[in-house]
């Protein structure tokens, strides 16, 4: 959840006055640190060519508050690509700013969370795709988040000609950081560096547009190439991130001087909870960033299979889901009589099938309830040395370590699997670990050891795990979110040497990592390799054709089915032809917001300008042109639920598509016109899809369809999803 600078630290009255009266220039500087940061967002950029934004800034905020030293109030001023400022107020100033003219809205700085040598192979995107060097090479990929390691042989230039000339940026990556031909730009709004030291921010660069790195391995385990969507693409990083997190501010500084530098797509894998869009200054700077043409993919964070727990909810955003690859660790337990016992993890410790006590329970702690101790609870574990420690949960295998444990086994329920541990790890389903529970419980002195792990083909993938968060979409009811899944699963990519693993000891340059934030820098990838092959499409024409080109993936593997997975699994080799897209126009996103509870000086917020709403123009959230059909209605509704769509052919002159439906017993459904003819590319054909009210009553949660515009060689395939 977001943390907001509405929440006093000292809410005293003294604090409030000694915001509000200083006595000198140093109490001021001291009282201001206190205050809230709030970010006053002032629309588009005036058009005259003497305007000057800091000058106005300043002006403004010397109106406001009611000391002569406005330098110790300014946070940062915003004026490369949108207006506005962020300041230090308090309450009561932050109410006179918004009353001044010019001044559209005024919002917290909310805190910010930081939510491959495989995967691009397994979506098919590998070195026999389709490549165009020389356009690939003008591609920029801007990253915002924790910064880069610059060193790291993925953000090596070898084989990069010279930078593009659309390029804008500058290198401002403070001490002891250089750029060259790849990582061609870097900004730092924190501490004095862009580097990077937690390798969140090299994680994710290299996963989106990092080089071709040949034989990467962490000790030997998951060996291959790392490489980015476009290895030949560019690489501007915009450090927003500290330990603390990554304030609103921050972000909208980042967005700005990015949409300014020229870059194609931009990635961000931050949450800060679900807020309306229009005091989010991600999804702001994201709306700038797609009236540009430029693609931004986020994270939908990593809360749980708790339905409508989703982040980073806009519809002009590209919000991604984990999924698992085919590339599966085994890593095997042999219990005391010698049965093996599948397990799951990444384990490079060789016990050479040394058989070990199993600690378990009372066997595990002399001075815990046997409750706490088969939950390997915190101080617990204080007689496991020399032992293999199992427990009932997924807990923190440094608590084993601590005790002197030589190995750990623990009862999991998710696909997701644990990275390489401090010491040998293995984790167990619900049948497997049952199983070794029943052995430890009959045997008067149960062993066992853990194996090395092996790699092997996984073919129930790709299945959304537990941590990615799901839908439905509580900002937009009938906006289906996520949009697309993407590998987020042990990705294993570029590192900081300064950040901590779990090898003791041992820094690394590449390392696995988990989570919807490693998923979302392959979306912005595949979004950079379809910029390559159709330079130039809009940012929603990319977004429909990595939607629409989806591989469907399978309901029965994903409980929540659309929640979880959206469109379904990414598919870069065709997003490149899908053969029609679903276009939208900057004002349709306004005119759907005019159609909700959005203020005027609300939707003007998002705009970057005055926006009136008219009742002729109002879209609904269902008629959004979106590449997903979503509708939330109540158990017992009889009415008809009808979608319009508009679809533009990208594909050859003379095109006939004829639509399919893959079909739902609970719901009717009817397309009309079922056929759509094209004389010529870029010609558009509006069509509307009904879901009869007669089949709708009764519905409980979610149920599922999908409409497929085929010609033969291409399918649009949209899901169409009703839910209570």
């Amino acid at each position: 959840m977001a943390s907001f600078g509405l929440i006093l630290c000292l809410s005293s009255v003294l604090l409030m006055s000694l915001c509000q009266i200083p006595t000198a220039i140093e109490d001021e500087r001291k009282a201001r640190h206190l205050c809230f940061v709030y970010i006053a967002y002032m629309g588009a950029l005036p058009s005259k060519a003497s305007y000057s934004p800091m000058s106005h800034h300043q002006n403004i905020l010397q109106e406001v508050i009611e000391s002569s030293s406005v330098e110790v109030s300014l946070v940062r001023s915003y004026g490369r690509s949108f207006n506005g400022f962020a300041a230090k107020l308090t309450e009561s100033e932050k109410d006179k700013l918004l009353g001044m003219e010019g001044v559209l809205s005024v919002f917290p700085s909310t805190v910010y969370k930081l939510f491959t040598t495989r995967s691009y192979e397994f979506m098919g995107l590998g070195d026999k795709s389709n490549h165009v060097p020389e356009v690939e090479s003008n591609i920029i990929v801007g990253v915002i988040d924790g910064g880069i390691w610059p060193e790291s042989k993925s953000f090596s230039d070898q084989g990069i000609g010279p930078i593009p000339k659309k390029w804008k940026g500058t290198c401002a990556g403070g001490a002891n950081f250089t750029c060259n031909r790849k990582v061609i730009g870097a900004r730092h709004y924190v501490q004095d560096s862009a580097r990077d030291s937690d390798a969140h921010g090299s994680h994710t660069a290299s996963t989106a547009a990092g080089n071709k790195v040949k034989g990467v391995s962490v000790n030997g385990v998951a060996e291959g190439t790392a490489r980015g969507g476009v290895p030949l693409g560019r690489i501007p990083v915009y450090k927003v991130c500290e330990p603390a997190g990554c304030s609103g501010d921050r972000l909208l500084a980042a967005f700005d001087d990015a949409i300014a530098d020229g870059v194609d797509v931009i990635t961000i894998s931050l949450g800060g909870g679900v807020t309306k869009v229009d005091n989010d200054p991600i999804a702001i700077g994201s709306f700038h960033a797609m009236t540009k043409g430029i693609v931004t993919t986020v994270a939908v964070g990593n809360a749980g299979s708790a339905l409508g727990k989703a982040d980073n909810l806009a519809p002009w955003v590209i919000s991604v889901a984990a999924g698992s690859t085919d590339r599966k660790f085994v890593t095997n337990v042999v219990n005391g009589e010698g049965k093996t016992i599948p397990g799951r993890s990444i384990n490079d410790f060789d016990l050479k099938g040394k058989k070990y006590p199993l600690a378990y329970g009372k066997t595990a702690s002399n001075n815990c309830s046997e409750e706490l101790a088969r939950g390997c609870a915190s101080g617990c574990l204080n007689t496991v040395e020399g032992k293999i420690v199992v427990c009932d949960v997924p807990n923190n295998v440094m608590e084993q370590k601590a005790g002197g444990a030589v190995g750990t086994i623990l009862h999991v329920t998710d696909v997701d699997t644990p990275g390489l541990g401090p010491i040998a790890v293995a984790t167990l389903d619900d049948t497997n670990y049952e199983a070794l529970r029943s052995y430890i419980l009959s045997s008067p002195n149960p062993q066992g050891t853990i194996l090395k792990s092996e790699t092997v083909k996984d073919n129930d993938a790709p299945i959304v795990p537990t941590f990615s968060s799901r839908g439905p979409n509580t900002l937009f009811s009938d906006i289906m979110k996520p949009d697309i899944t993407a590998p987020g699963v042990n990705i294993l990519a570029a590192y900081s040497p300064l950040a901590q693993t779990a090898l003791p000891g041992q820094s690394v340059d590449y390392y696995f990592m988990t989570g919807t934030s490693m998923a979302c820098p392959h979306v912005a990838g595949v979004a950079a390799y379809v910029k390559t092959l159709c330079p130039d499409w809009s940012a929603s024409a990319v977004k429909s054709a990595i939607m629409t080109t989806a591989w469907a993936m399978n309901a029965s593997k994903n409980a929540e089915a659309e929640f979880a997975y959206g469109s379904g699994f990414v598919n870069p080799t065709v997003a490149v032809d899908p053969g029609l897209v679903y276009e939208i126009a900057k004002e349709d996103y306004l005119n759907m917001l005019c159609s909700l509870d959005y203020s005027s000086n609300g939707i003007s917020t998002i705009a970057g300008g005055t926006f009136s709403c008219s009742e002729q123009s109002k879209i609904t959230m269902r008629n959004l042109n979106y590449p997903s059909m979503a509708a939330k209605v109540s158990a017992s509704s009889s009415s008809d639920i009808t979608f319009s769509r508009t679809v533009t052919n990208v594909g050859k002159k003379g095109s006939i598509y004829k639509a399919k439906l893959s079909a739902n017993p609970k719901l009717n459904i009817k397309v009309e016109p079922a056929t759509l003819s094209f004389k010529a590319p870029g010609e558009k054909k509006s069509f509307t899809v009904t879901v009869s009210g007669k089949s709708l009553a009764g519905i409980s949660s979610i149920v599922s369809a999908s409409l497929i515009w085929s010609d033969g060689s291409h399918n649009v395939r949209s899901p169409i999803v009703v839910y209570t």
